[in-house]
C-alpha cells in the first residue's frame, strides 16, 4: 500500500511540472504579440484570407505569413535573402559631374529671318510669278505685276516733267522741281531707277508695273492672290531664309528648373547620323504649357549648305557643367503615380523605406532633391525585391497612408 502511494505521488507531481512548463509555452512574447497569420498565395499575393485554404486562383494551397505590424515602415531580411535577391548597397554622397538630358526636337523655320513683300501702293495683283510655298525667289527676280492708278498717275507726272525741261525760262525750271518730286513718289511705291529711266521712252503710260524682290529666300507663305485688291502696304509673299534654322523642343518641368540662356547644347539628325552641331540655348518660353507640364526651348541651327529642312526630327544634349547633387541608379527608386521612395540599410539585415522628391534623369540615373541621411546606406539594386516581399509580409504598399 505504501509502495502505492509513493507512485501517485510521483506522477502528481510529473503532472504539475508539465501543466507548469505548458503554462510557460503558451504565455506569447513580445515578438509573437506583434504578429499576425494570415494565408496567401505564392503566385497570387493579392489573395489574403484569414484561414487556411485553396488559391481561388490558381487553386494552389495558401500559405500562412505573419504580418508584422510593430513598424511599418521595415523590413528584416536573412543573409540569405539578401544574396538571392541580390541585394546591395552604397553610401549615400553628393556627386559633382556634367549632366546629359537628350529631348527630341523639330527644325522649324527662323521667324527672326523671314522678310515679307509687301505693296507700296494701293491696287489690283493682276499676276503672281510664285505660286508655291518652297519655291525659291532670288534678289532681284519678279514677284508680281500691280496694276494702280496711283502709280499711273506718278509716271504720268513724271514723263510729263520731263518733257517740259527743254522749255525756257520758268517752265523749264519749274519741271525739273517736277522731276524730282516724281522720281522720289516712284521710288517710293518702289520701282527701279531702271523702271524710271524706261518711263521716258515709252509712248504709252501703262497702269500695270511689275515688282521685284529684294531679298533672297524661300517662299514659306503667299498672302496675295491674282484678281484680289492690295491696300498700301498689304503683305503679298512672305520669304524665309532657310540659311539659319530654329530648333525647337520641350522639356519637362523638372527639369526647366536649370534651364538658362547661353546654356550648351549638341544636335544630331535621324535623317543623318554622322552630322552633329554644337549650338546653346537661345530662347525660353516663360510659360509652362499647363496641359503638358512642359516647357519650350529654342537654339539656333547654321545651315548654310541648305542639307536641313524645316519639318526634321533632331537628338537635342542638354549639358549642364558641374551639377551637383545626389543621384542614384534609376532602378533604386521606387515609383508610382502616387509617391517616390528609396529603401536603406537601417541597421544590419534591416531595411527602412524613406520618402523622396526627384527631379532630373540621365545616363540612367535620378537626382535625389529630398534631403537624405549621410550615415546611412542606400540600396541601390534589389531595391524591387525588397519591396515585393515587404507587400508579402506586410499585405500592404510600404507607402501606404503617407501618399503625396
Amino acid at each position: 500500500m505504501g509502495k502505492t502511494l509513493k507512485i501517485k505521488a510521483l506522477l502528481l507531481i510529473l503532472f504539475t511540472v508539465m501543466l507548469a512548463c505548458n503554462s510557460k509555452s503558451s504565455q506569447p512574447t513580445t515578438r509573437d504579440s506583434q504578429l499576425t497569420t494570415f494565408y496567401t498565395c505564392s503566385m497570387d499575393p493579392q489573395i489574403k484570407e484569414d484561414k487556411p485554404g485553396k488559391c481561388p486562383i490558381c487553386h494552389m494551397h495558401l500559405t500562412p505569413v505573419k504580418q508584422d505590424s510593430s513598424d511599418p515602415n521595415e523590413i528584416s531580411l536573412s543573409k540569405q535573402q539578401i544574396r538571392l535577391g541580390n541585394i546591395s548597397t552604397q553610401s549615400i554622397a553628393a556627386s559633382q559631374s556634367s549632366l546629359k538630358q537628350s529631348y527630341i526636337g523639330t527644325l522649324t523655320i527662323n521667324q527672326e529671318k523671314i522678310n515679307s513683300v509687301s505693296s507700296r501702293a494701293m491696287g489690283r495683283i493682276e499676276k503672281l510669278f510664285f505660286k508655291s510655298v518652297g519655291d525659291y525667289v532670288a534678289k532681284n527676280q519678279a514677284v508680281y505685276e500691280l496694276y494702280s492708278e496711283d502709280i499711273a498717275i506718278a509716271k504720268q507726272d513724271y514723263l510729263t516733267a520731263h518733257k517740259q525741261l527743254s522749255m525756257p525760262g520758268d517752265f523749264g525750271k519749274n519741271a525739273k522741281n517736277m522731276l524730282a518730286s516724281a522720281t522720289q513718289k516712284l521710288l517710293f511705291y518702289g520701282l527701279t531707277n531702271a523702271q524710271i529711266e524706261s518711263i521716258k521712252t515709252n509712248k504709252d503710260i501703262s497702269p500695270k508695273t511689275v515688282f521685284y524682290s529684294t531679298y533672297s529666300g524661300t517662299v514659306s507663305e503667299i498672302i496675295g492672290t491674282e484678281g484680289s485688291y492690295v491696300m498700301e502696304g498689304g503683305g503679298i509673299i512672305k520669304l524665309a531664309d532657310l540659311k539659319s534654322l530654329w530648333l525647337e523642343t520641350q522639356v519637362n518641368v523638372n527639369y526647366a528648373k536649370t534651364v538658362k540662356n547661353g546654356q550648351k547644347a549638341s544636335v544630331t539628325f535621324n535623317d543623318f547620323p554622322d552630322k552633329k552641331i554644337n549650338t546653346q540655348v537661345a530662347f525660353i518660353n516663360p510659360e509652362i504649357n499647363p496641359d503638358t507640364r512642359l516647357l519650350l526651348i529654342r537654339m539656333e541651327i547654321p545651315n548654310q549648305d541648305l542639307q536641313l529642312k524645316p519639318g526634321m526630327q533632331a537628338v537635342v544634349k542638354l549639358i549642364q557643367s558641374n551639377a551637383k547633387g545626389i543621384f542614384l541608379p534609376i532602378d533604386a527608386v521606387i515609383q508610382d503615380e502616387n509617391a517616390s521612395y528609396i529603401w536603406v540599410e537601417k541597421r544590419p539585415g534591416v531595411f527602412e523605406n524613406v520618402m523622396v522628391e526627384t527631379g532630373i534623369e540621365t545616363d540612367g540615373m535620378i537626382e535625389i532633391k529630398s534631403d537624405l541621411d549621410f550615415s546611412k546606406k542606400v540600396v541601390i539594386t534589389g531595391a524591387y525585391a525588397i519591396n515585393s516581399e515587404y507587400k508579402f509580409r506586410k499585405g500592404s504598399d510600404p507607402m501606404a497612408g503617407m501618399k503625396m
